[in-house]
């Protein structure tokens, strides 16, 4: 079955599912309408005949029946809400394999950098960016995990093996991470950044270092029901003792009132965030992991004394639940009697102290298996990729069959060797005959590598590198600096680099291109020359034709090329990579092609 299927039958099976809950949904609805009406009618008919005991009992039948009832449809119509989400993956899904993802709505726009060494050049954010293709995080610690994931993924060799294994078992569990993602979607659009939050968990009030202050707050409530209980059966004291009670209890309810208040309602303004972080982390609990690295992430979900992050969060959740009814009547006269907001604020003070610090932590689980399960995806939907192999002891890059991962149709795959005595592959060719493309394809494909992903090859060997890049640059006139200029400043990010000893892989497109074609060349020689002898080595595509005997002159520089055929007054490429300089150029046929009379 390949993987286009399984999702029909995934989105099939929940389809089906959430019009059998649709059904229980109406059939409880009904049933609750017939709850109301029949009671009433029996209470009406009791209180008539003057059988209270009866009536009343009627009434409570009624309120247990109709919440037991309320809380089914709840819980119906929170299943009907996953049932939907997931319905929506397998859709997304089927679109990714078929190649139609270029319109899923969030693509990573937001963390475009033209500074970043190389995210802007390879398209890791963006309108059909790598980040669009694989994304399935919901969370805003999820998305800011894989941001840093494809932008700087600081492991070593041992720690991305670990993580391979992570991803295929993850691939396998198809179920399991639909389930994970759905349940990160019920709340999606009011998901917010949870740094106000982390903050709040680990600070705590100042009550705490006046014990007296903190008695006088929970035994005065008890004190004023006291003498009231003295004062209204008994009448064994006078009114004023009861009234000065009161009274000091509404001066308590409205000391620092705004203060108080600003503490309770930024837990309430988190309350959907929390109750999904629960529903996540109770799922990453529960799944069964063989692989040491996902263990390791689940075990950090438990405390020294064993008790899990789900039992921990889900005491906020309740707290969390009571204080967003602070606005009703009812809530309001309870707090003047119990002192109540008080007593929430002493609950979450108790709470933060021994699981304060943990939210960072679980929300960094979370946002980890979220960037893994993007990962997965690529494994799961591409059975037929690589996961990469490392070696430290030299700079090399080995593939065979190796084609851009985001170019799902019509895929042009070459193989590639670079390192040993090729440091420098120069790249030549016409004009729209895939040189620029191949570099991004080695360019994503380490990223990828680097992440603990699969690569888009049969088989894929390297080391680790840091990834420089100069593709795209552009003038920046606010900032005064041509396209020149701003190449410039990326070649120096890759000259510091190589100058400080880092192990470095450069990709160069159309070097020096903002100059005149003597400066470019002598240039372009000089910067090639140098970075031969660091420890580097990188692509550099070029128009120059010239470049091409930097190959005689040092024997770590090695020409490759493309080339273009016609066919019915037609061009055409095949986009396989070839030994030597190019030996045809296309521009003066294409301005033909364009209406430009070049005779």
């Amino acid at each position: 079955m390949n993987v286009i299927e399984l999702y029909n039958r995934r989105k099939e099976k929940y389809t089906r599912l959430e019009a059998k809950l649709t059904r229980q949904y109406n059939y409880t609805a009904a049933l609750r309408l017939f709850v109301f009406l029949f009671s009433a009618v029996l209470i009406i008919y009791f209180h008539k005949i003057k059988l209270y005991f009866m009536e009343a009992s009627i009434i409570l039948i009624f309120l247990i029946l109709y919440g037991v009832l309320i809380n089914i449809q709840n819980k119906i119509r929170y299943h009907k809400k996953l049932c939907l989400n997931i319905i929506g993956i397998n859709k997304d899904s089927i679109e990714r394999a078929q190649g139609n993802w270029t319109d899923f709505k969030d693509n990573g726009e937001e963390f475009k950098d033209e500074l970043h060494q190389y995210s802007y050049d390879l398209d890791i954010f963006g309108k059909g960016s790598l980040f669009q293709y694989i994304n399935s995080t919901v969370t805003y610690t999820g998305k800011q995990t894989l941001r840093k994931t494809l932008t700087n993924a600081d492991y070593t060799p041992k720690e991305i093996y670990e993580r391979q294994k992570a991803v295929i078992e993850l691939s396998k569990k198809t179920g399991w991470r639909q389930r994970f993602q759905s349940e990160g979607k019920i709340n999606f659009q009011d998901m917010k950044n949870p740094e106000e939050l982390i903050k709040w968990a680990k600070e705590t009030i100042s009550t705490d270092s006046d014990k007296s202050q903190l008695n006088l707050i929970r035994y005065t409530p008890l004190l004023t029901i006291f003498m009231a209980v003295l004062y209204f059966p008994l009448h064994l004291i006078p009114v004023y003792i009861l009234s000065v009670f009161a009274i000091f209890q509404v001066f308590l309810v409205y000391y620092k009132k705004t203060k108080r208040v600003k503490y309770l309602e930024l837990i309430n303004l988190y309350k959907k965030d929390i109750l999904t972080y629960m529903n996540l982390l109770k799922n990453i609990e529960k799944a069964k992991f063989h692989c040491s690295y996902l263990k390791d992430l689940q075990s950090k979900l438990y405390d020294s004394n064993g008790c899990s992050s789900t039992n921990q969060i889900n005491a906020l959740v309740k707290l969390s639940r009571l204080i967003s009814d602070r606005n009703n009547l009812i809530y309001i006269i309870l707090n003047i009697l119990t002192l109540w907001d008080y007593q929430y604020m002493f609950a979450l003070d108790k709470w933060k102290k021994v699981s304060g610090p943990n939210i960072n932590v679980w929300l960094n689980v979370i946002g980890e298996m979220e960037s893994l399960c993007s990962i997965s995806i690529l494994q799961h939907d591409n059975a037929h990729w690589t996961m990469p192999k490392f070696q430290e002891n030299k700079l090399f890059i080995y593939s065979k069959n190796m084609g851009h991962p985001l170019i799902t149709k019509n895929r042009v795959c070459n193989d590639l060797k670079i390192g040993d005595s090729e440091k420098i592959i120069l790249v030549t060719g016409s004009n729209m005959s895939g040189k620029s493309t191949l570099l991004r394809t080695v360019g994503v494909n380490l990223v990828l590598a680097y992440a603990g992903s699969p690569v888009c090859a049969e088989s894929f060997s390297c080391s680790k590198m840091d990834i420089f890049t100069c593709m795209r640059t552009s003038d920046n006139i606010e900032e005064n600096i041509s396209s020149f200029y701003a190449e410039l400043l990326k070649i120096k990010k890759i000259i510091k680099a190589v100058n400080e000893n880092k192990k470095v892989l450069f990709l160069l497109d159309e070097i020096f291109k903002g100059t005149n074609s003597y400066d470019r060349h002598i240039g372009a020689k000089m910067l090639l020359n140098k970075l031969s002898k660091k420890d580097a080595i990188g692509f550099v595509s070029t128009h120059d034709l010239e470049l091409g005997d930097l190959q005689n002159e040092n024997n770590q520089i090695k020409n490759y090329h493309f080339e273009e055929y016609y066919r019915n007054n037609k061009i055409f490429f095949d986009y396989k990579l070839r030994k030597g300089v190019s030996t045809t150029t296309n521009a003066l046929y294409l301005m033909k092609l364009a209406g430009i009379d070049t005779l």
